[in-house]
């Protein structure tokens, strides 16, 4: 009897695992008086970085890169869904910091010396579960990783929808609806007509409208649809389910379910592993020379032309696609090109 148990459980935790297909490397950058303190580093598709502390287990350091990675590349082809998302988080060095706990001191370092436009939000070790992706009151991957991709990019390339000023955008009109009125800050008590009813005295307008962003994208997703999770974020948020928030959130459903607004479709289950390698254009398992000659045929006839092939995602095929398919034989940063 001791055997089977013994069995069962080895099967239920090999069977927990998730299948994550990034490296956990050395930090790049030790000298950096804001970096120093991490010692683990996952570089995201070329344009998101998590960086952890020695502490925190490498399967929750995996965890953030895979969830990162699926926002990111929501059909996992291993390349980025959208070029100008792409290209903003690589420019602004997106990054999502992992901390030990609130009083490390590593957070005080990072917050002291860090001076970039690429940190929206962090994360500790305790609110990281990888069997659970994005639960309520479990793991805060998702909706700190959203934050990030959010803020850093999709504010920015679209403020017509969503732009966190007030009167600035679709979004912050329909947040005004969602609130029953336009507050500036958190009121004493919010219309019986809201139902996004955030009563955090330290979150500004602004920071209202990125929690609201993230309620929408999670709730059309279908990551908050069970009793416990509704009954539990009700205080907040009221349409927990695909369903509600169809119905109740009009605006924004349309704009969360618009494929041109590039928001992520389908929630991460933390496992990522793309059969799709970058530069093998060939599709024999490897990036080699053949590859290299693939991509200098496609600059010469267009017909041959496939969208892996635009290795730095510029939106055409040329000699720097080339450059960059030899900087991956050679093992160097495709944001090296």
């Amino acid at each position: 009897m001791f055997q089977i148990l013994l069995l069962f459980f080895v099967i239920s935790s090999v069977d927990a695992q998730n299948t994550v297909c990034f490296d956990i490397e050395e930090n790049p950058y030790p000298n950096d008086s804001a970096l120093s303190c991490f010692s683990k580093y996952v570089n995201v598709l070329d344009c998101f970085s998590i960086y952890a502390e020695s502490s925190v287990q490498d399967e929750k350091v995996l965890h953030a890169a895979a969830v990162a990675a699926e926002l990111l590349d929501n059909d996992e082809d291993g390349i980025v869904d959208n070029p100008e998302i792409f290209h903003i988080l690589q420019s602004q060095d997106a990054l999502m910091p992992i901390f030990t706990s609130e009083w490390s001191s590593c957070l005080d370092s990072f917050e002291q010396n860090y001076s970039g436009d690429g940190v929206s939000a962090i994360l500790f070790r305790n609110e990281m579960d990888p069997s659970q992706p994005g639960h309520w009151g479990a793991d805060a991957s998702v909706e700190e990783i959203i934050h990030t991709i959010n803020h850093v990019a999709h504010v920015e390339l679209y403020p017509e929808i969503f732009g966190i000023q007030p009167n600035s955008s679709i979004m912050s009109d329909a947040m005004d609806l969602a609130r029953g009125g336009q507050f500036l800050s958190v009121p004493n008590q919010y219309p019986e007509s809201a139902w996004y009813h955030y009563d955090d005295w330290t979150c500004d307008y602004e920071c209202m409208a990125i929690e609201y962003l993230y309620w929408c994208i999670v709730s059309y997703m279908g990551i908050l649809d069970d009793i416990q999770t509704c009954n539990g974020i009700a205080n907040e948020w009221e349409p927990c389910s695909p369903e509600l928030f169809e119905q109740t959130d009009t605006v924004m459903h349309q704009v969360v379910s618009n494929l041109e607004n590039n928001l992520p479709q389908f929630a991460p289950d933390g496992n990522y592993c793309s059969n799709n390698i970058i530069g093998d254009l060939n599709e024999d398992g490897i990036v080699n020379i053949l590859d290299v000659i693939s991509v200098i045929n496609m600059i010469f006839d267009t017909n041959l032309i496939n969208d892996n092939a635009d290795i730095n995602q510029d939106g055409i095929v040329n000699i720097l696609d080339v450059i960059g398919i030899v900087n991956i034989i050679l093992g160097n940063e495709i944001n090296q090109i």
